[in-house]
């Protein structure tokens, strides 16, 4: 899912990107990838932070597993940003600190 820039890989042509904003900073990013992807091919680092020590973590396993990926999309948290496609006008910040999960209620 990986994509070069703005850039199609078959033939070399522009795709189409969208603006998202990620702690407050619109950046563009290629259409159809998803948070984690986009932000990372963003090069934006640090996406969460750890609940103990407050160490800074980012997406890592890409497939829904690890967790480590967490974020805020348009307001709310604990979002697996390896599991949501980007759109324009979204807003993603940072999830500083331990989930908000309460026994026996169901992701969104």
């Amino acid at each position: 899912m990986f994509l070069r820039p703005l850039e199609n890989s078959q033939n070399g042509e522009s795709c189409e990107s969208v603006t998202i904003r990620f702690e407050g900073v619109p950046i563009s990013v290629p259409a159809r990838e998803t948070v984690a992807s986009a932000l990372t091919i963003a090069n934006v680092g640090a996406t969460r932070t750890t609940p103990i020590s407050g160490a800074p973590r980012s997406a890592y396993c890409l497939m829904g597993v690890c967790f480590e990926c967490l974020v805020a999309i348009d307001g709310k948290p604990d979002q697996q940003s390896c599991m949501v496609v980007v759109r324009d006008g979204m807003t993603i910040e940072c999830q500083q600190g331990a989930p908000n999960v309460t026994a026996g209620e169901g992701r969104p």
